[in-house]
């Protein structure tokens, strides 16, 4: 089933942003509304709206992806059994690379910043999208993915986290974004297998996510050692995209379609109005992950996804984010490329005039960073360096 041009342009916008907000470290003096809030602050900036924005994304593709499966054949045990596998790739990237953050710099042998290069050396060699069996007509694709394998077990059997009081092994300190993505991937994908293009049915769980998300904050009834892998919230944003598709299937080809934007212009003011009124409650944090962040995150989500879809699917106006696409299919690398510029081009990053980090002019140089990460991911996708779980 073709996804809608709108999809992957809102996710390759949103992957130029995410490169962009992660870059502002590099800046000073620049305004807070750009970035990220702290949890005790009732507040979001800018940078607090791009990852829910990409869980929305991936809502938005589920319906979609699976009902492609479901179109070639492949049976529901197949389709689950491809779920498992993407979600269990995204958990593991996600996992080696929150431990590197912890592990400690001054390790004999592999340095951290090899570390570094070789935990997404082994990404590429283990999920990059082989087209044939053989690299060159030569090279076995299963022999380049066992060296992958091998590296990582390198990393594994050399890493240390300790201090100088504690020791530390390799440990979910938190999931990552790549982690995250995938525990909510992996639930919200099974929920649409097991209950199919019902809109009731995911409008239904939609709720039951966000009612979860509260209960985290205020519990109505506490049940003794449970605990969600992550927080609700995530789940809820993913649940928002799916919902959205859902809609969408239900109205494609009929007279009701021309109003699909008109339907997700009035779930995000519903989304976002209930964000507002409760936020006396919980407060807005992103890094607590309350309920009005959520809510207000996925409207805000709802009403760009409206924009993008009027001007790509309804205008048919898409040539202007053609340059832009390669974020959208090689989203895997692009979100990876810039921890490995960072490394090789440090010294040169050091070195960069204070001026050109302060304010307006450092906010251009975060976006020029972001566009040329595009440019270098289209290229890497020519030379068919492409991750697709």
């Amino acid at each position: 089933m073709k996804r809608n041009d709108s999809i992957d342009i809102f996710r390759a916008i949103t992957m130029l942003l995410m490169v962009f907000v992660n870059d502002l470290w590099s800046l000073r003096d620049i305004p807070n509304w750009l970035e990220h809030t702290s949890a005790e602050d009732d507040a979001m900036g800018f940078s607090d709206v791009i990852f829910p924005a990409f869980l929305f994304i991936v809502g938005l593709s589920i319906p979609f992806a699976i009902n492609s499966r479901i179109k070639k054949g492949d049976s529901r045990k197949l389709i689950v059994f491809h779920i498992f596998q993407r979600s269990f790739a995204l958990i593991i990237m996600g996992f080696f690379m929150v431990n590197h953050e912890y592990s400690r710099q001054d390790l004999p042998y592999i340095s951290w910043n090899e570390r570094s290069v070789l935990m997404v050396i082994a990404f590429l060699l283990i999920w990059n999208h082989y087209e044939k069996n053989k690299v060159f007509k030569f090279i076995p694709v299963k022999m380049l993915q066992s060296i992958g394998i091998f590296i990582l077990a390198l990393l594994v059997i050399t890493y240390n986290g300790s201090t100088y009081n504690h020791m530390q092994w390799m440990t979910p300190h938190w999931w990552g974004i790549l982690g995250l993505i995938g525990w909510s991937y992996l639930f919200i994908s099974i929920l649409y297998v097991m209950t199919g293009k019902s809109l009731w049915v995911s409008a239904f769980f939609l709720i039951i996510w966000n009612i979860l998300n509260a209960q985290e904050f205020y519990p109505i009834y506490e049940i003794k050692g449970f605990k969600f892998i992550i927080s609700a919230s995530n789940y809820a944003l993913v649940m928002s995209g799916t919902f959205a598709s859902v809609i969408f299937l239900k109205m494609k080809n009929t007279e009701k379609e021309m109003l699909y934007p008109s339907i997700l212009l009035l779930l995000a003011i519903v989304s976002i109005t209930y964000g507002f009124s409760e936020r006396h409650l919980w407060g807005i944090s992103k890094i607590l992950g309350t309920p009005s962040w959520t809510t207000i995150c996925a409207g805000i989500s709802l009403i760009t996804f409206a924009v993008v879809y009027i001007i790509s699917d309804v205008l048919h106006y898409t040539k202007w984010a053609r340059w832009l696409m390669p974020a959208g299919r090689n989203t895997l690398v692009c979100y990876l490329l810039p921890g490995i510029v960072y490394i090789f081009f440090y010294p040169q990053i050091r070195q960069i005039p204070l001026y050109l980090t302060t304010s307006i002019t450092g906010i251009v140089k975060s976006l020029l960073f972001a566009f040329t990460i595009v440019i270098i991911t289209g290229i890497l996708e020519k030379l068919k360096i492409k991750i697709k779980l």
